[in-house]
């Protein structure tokens, strides 16, 4: 059974439009509804994020070709080429839990 507001989101999903990173670990996140939420990875910053603790790394945040959040993890590396190299985060995830 899925929760309502996971119920209700999957009933109109959003698509990610823009991503523009902010201080302290955040995203801001602009939605193809005009809604705009913010997304805190301050707590996230382990495992395979840990790369992000890298400031100049978290900053090229992009969002990919399936419109989820994306980064590279070796810029000189193609992404599309090895799948490997990237690190994302669920479109559907950051919008439910965004604020």
């Amino acid at each position: 059974m899925l929760e309502p507001r996971v119920k209700e989101y999957f009933s109109n999903p959003r698509k990610i439009v823009a991503v523009e990173p902010l201080e302290n670990y955040r995203l801001r996140l602009t939605f193809d509804n005009g809604e705009i939420k913010c997304y805190s990875m301050s707590d996230k910053l382990q495992g395979v994020f840990s790369i992000l603790q890298n400031q100049e790394k978290f900053q090229k945040v992009f969002v990919d070709e399936f419109g989820n959040v994306a980064w590279d993890i070796d810029d000189a590396v193609d992404s599309s080429v090895h799948w490997n190299n990237r690190i994302d985060l669920c479109k559907d995830a950051l919008y439910m839990d965004s604020v």
